[in-house]
């Protein structure tokens, strides 16, 4: 456990520039290797913008506490056998209470400051996120059916034979709606979206903005290594390592997730909505019974 927490840690900076870094493929947004410790370092240098009347220590925390569910997360994903930060028997509800606590993070980042920007693109983001939260639990139920386990390390025992992306090959697809939802991306990204100046980061600036930037990045990495350990067998994998498959698989989540940003349009939010309760949901549903059915004795 203390050696998993301690590779969590130490493995989370670097991977969080990558996830900057495939940010910025693409985007002509300057270098792409040292852009994102530039602007680090710059925002970290620049003063917080300050608020009518703000809520202080919720303004101050709601950074922290993102971070801290994406760390949380990250812990219940085994690494190589024997592995794991958080070696829980429900590790799959672990990761849904932080998937619902971001909702609550992202809202009171938006509620905060005291300004009318910041707080339209928070009761967006709930509007949007809690239908992507049943999403969610749906995907995940499928994941762990085969296992008949809510343990993560299950899960990924139960993929010796074959992957959950090719025995449920809608689970992976719905899970990347999830995850756009909760990295705050995309079609999804009801929270900062530019047409709002940047939404709930609207009234943020130095050092309170970088550590948003690392939350949201570190999101990306936890999301992505929970999506290749549930659906892509995790550190399964032939002659490499096993933290090596981990680590290669959720790049590739991570890159796939980046790209589905950019690719697919944001609708306008009822349209959004009517989308995740009228198509997604009955598909994630559908997915779930089918696994069912599937792993039915």
């Amino acid at each position: 456990m203390i050696v998993a927490t301690l590779a969590l840690l130490l493995a989370l900076p670097p991977l969080v520039w990558m996830a900057a870094m495939f940010d910025r493929i693409g985007t002509g947004r300057g270098a792409i290797l040292i852009g994102p410790l530039r602007n680090g370092a710059a925002l970290l240098l620049r003063p917080n913008t300050p608020t009518e009347a703000p809520d202080r220590l919720n303004r101050l925390l709601a950074p922290g506490w993102y971070l801290a569910l994406a760390l949380v997360g990250l812990s219940v994903v085994p690494l190589a056998p024997g592995v794991v930060g958080s070696n829980l028997s429900t590790g799959l509800v672990l990761w849904g209470a932080c998937e619902a606590l971001t909702v609550v993070v992202v809202f009171l980042h938006g509620w905060s400051p005291n300004a009318p920007l910041p707080l339209i693109g928070a009761y967006r983001y709930v509007a949007i996120a809690l239908p992507a939260m049943l999403l969610s639990m749906f995907v995940l139920i499928g994941a762990a059916l085969p296992a008949r386990s809510l343990s993560v390390v299950e899960v990924v025992e139960a993929q010796r034979e074959i992957w959950n992306v090719i025995r449920q090959p809608l689970g992976l697809p719905l899970f990347m709606a999830l995850g756009l939802a909760i990295t705050l991306r995309g079609p999804f990204d009801y929270a900062d979206g530019a047409e709002l100046a940047g939404g709930t980061s609207a009234e943020e600036s130095g050092p309170a903005l970088a550590l948003w930037h690392f939350a949201r990045a570190a999101m990306l990495v936890a999301f992505s290594a929970m999506a290749a350990t549930a659906f892509l067998g995790g550190h399964l994998g032939p002659v490499l390592p096993g933290p090596l498959w981990l680590l290669l698989k959720t790049l590739a989540v991570m890159a796939a997730t980046v790209a589905a940003g950019r690719f697919f349009a944001r609708m306008p939010p009822a349209r959004m909505l009517t989308f995740l309760w009228v198509v997604l949901l009955p598909l994630s549903f559908a997915n779930l019974a089918l696994v069912g059915v599937e792993v039915l004795p």
